[in-house]
């Protein structure tokens, strides 16, 4: 093993003996009075109802997905900004190609009513009124 490498070994061995010192410490030293309203399972102050694997709708997933999509690729704006001088009117012809495949994707999604928090119930139960 390179001798470069023996501080980060040291380190990491460091770290994993304060970890178990502390939760050994924790464990000897600290208060074991279980009583039954500790041993719950604590939700904001409110007591638990329902199962706690309840189904979510798709549009959550989708609408988590498409947040994610957006905002990685508008993270692709910033190193554009920085070196904007320098790539010239080419650079600024590839940001607006980008910008609007951003903006159609946009388009897309919203007239596909993937960013509609109405659940399929609910518009169906308007439709009927």
């Amino acid at each position: 093993m390179p001798v470069q490498y023996l501080p980060i070994l040291f380190l990491f061995v460091i770290a994993v003996g304060i970890g178990v010192l502390m939760l050994t410490l924790a464990r000897v030293l600290g208060p074991k009075t279980p009583t039954p309203i500790k041993s719950e399972a604590f939700e904001c102050g409110s007591p638990s109802t329902g199962p706690a694997r309840d189904l979510f709708s798709v549009k959550y997933y989708v609408t988590a997905i498409l947040f994610l999509v957006f905002d990685i690729e508008s993270v692709f704006i910033y190193p554009w900004a920085v070196k904007f001088r320098e790539l010239g009117i080419w650079g600024l012809l590839e940001m607006m190609a980008f910008m609007g495949f951003l903006v159609a994707g946009l388009y897309y999604v919203f007239k596909k009513g993937a960013l509609e928090w109405e659940s399929h119930n609910q518009t169906a139960n308007k439709a009927k009124f």
